[in-house]
């Protein structure tokens, strides 16, 4: 018999802009059924092929002894139907066309702001119709270039989602395009409503001499430069932390990174 994640569900979930077809994975809480009044916080979560069926386990062991965090509702955003995981994301999740030069020469990068408005006029309206979600309490978990998109919603529209887990953000794209975001906003914004989880390896920046660390980028820096320029900001309405996790690299950190992003941001009102 093949594979099933009990409690979880496949839509398509097509882009009438771009002619794409994705799908979503939506997975709901053990309570669910037996609540039908209940609105339930809701995570979207990038690269639902790896991190979907990850961060359905995590959000339940979490609870196994006692209720660490709130019940969610879970929703994987997949790659786009036929295509690789790793063409899908170049083009989805970043800000501009400058990809780096490791990139294949027919790869395309750059329409972040295309997939964002997918997701913001089909997705979420969809599972807003569909599930009883809290919209007040709209998530976001991306990891590397899937927190460089969610990076640009909350530089553009940061409304999309309450929350935003980070996790090990990719911010040396196209020479640190994403802090030019940055600053673009502040030019113009007094507040950002937000609360920002953001993790990152310790292995992540460039080390000479230690195969552990990273090649060429400065993974722990660039994190720790946005994290300060967001915090100066002094925006009245917007919490950001970050932490830096000890014996990790970009490929190990993510477990460990969701669990904490998790905890972080769905902390059960009990505790």
């Amino acid at each position: 018999m093949p594979y099933e994640i009990v409690g979880s569900e496949v839509w398509d979930v097509p882009d009438p802009v771009s002619g794409r077809g994705y799908q979503v994975f939506v997975a709901v809480p053990h309570s669910y059924a037996d609540n039908p009044e209940r609105r339930y916080p809701v995570l979207y979560a990038t690269d639902a092929d790896y991190a979907f069926p990850l961060i359905r386990q995590i959000g339940r062991r979490l609870n196994l002894d006692d209720q660490q965090i709130d019940d969610f509702i879970l929703v994987g955003l997949s790659y786009a139907a036929g295509e690789t995981g790793a063409s899908s994301r170049r083009r989805d999740y970043t800000p501009t066309p400058n990809g780096p030069k490791s990139a294949p020469p027919d790869a395309v990068h750059g329409k972040a702001s295309a997939y964002s408005a997918y997701l913001r006029d089909q997705v979420l309206p969809f599972v807003a119709q569909h599930y009883r979600t809290d919209e007040g309490r709209r998530l976001f978990l991306g990891h590397s270039y899937g927190s460089l998109l969610g990076t640009q919603i909350l530089l553009t529209e940061p409304t999309m989602f309450s929350g935003y887990i980070l996790g090990s953000p990719s911010y040396w794209y196209d020479h640190h395009a994403m802090e030019g975001m940055e600053s673009a906003y502040a030019a113009d914004h007094r507040d950002l409503p937000a609360r920002v989880y953001m993790y990152i390896g310790q292995y992540e920046e460039t080390r000479p001499g230690d195969p552990r660390y990273a090649k060429e980028q400065n993974m722990v820096s660039d994190a720790r430069r946005m994290e300060k320029r967001l915090r100066q900001r002094n925006y009245p309405s917007l919490r950001v932390d970050l932490e830096v996790l000890d014996d990790e690299d970009h490929l190990s950190i993510a477990p460990r990174g969701f669990t904490l992003g998790l905890k972080h941001l769905l902390a059960a009102k009990t505790r």
